[in-house]
């Protein structure tokens, strides 16, 4: 098992730890899930060099892409809709 920690943008609250924690758990080789909003971080531990890829990809769908790739108002428009969700889903 490989572990990583990726900082994300537009990470700001619980509501939107629970939208990426959950989307996460969906990926059957991704164990040891935290999301820590005050620090924008998501880390976990992996088995396959791609699922890297593919969660980075998860991210970017979900409106939290990668620091360093580009957060238009698109990206920052569908982690308010993560965030609210993930709020609901409390």
């Amino acid at each position: 098992m490989m572990q990583t920690k990726i900082i994300v943008q537009n990470l700001k609250c619980g509501g939107c730890a629970n939208t990426i924690t959950k989307h996460l758990s969906s990926f059957e080789d991704i164990r040891d899930i935290n999301v820590e909003a005050e620090l924008s971080s998501v880390s976990f531990s992996y088995e396959n060099e791609t699922t890297l890829q593919e969660v980075e990809h998860k991210l970017k769908q979900l409106g939290y892409p990668v620091v360093g790739d580009a957060n238009s108002y698109m990206n920052k428009a569908k982690s308010f809709i993560s965030c609210a969700t993930g709020k609901m889903n409390q």
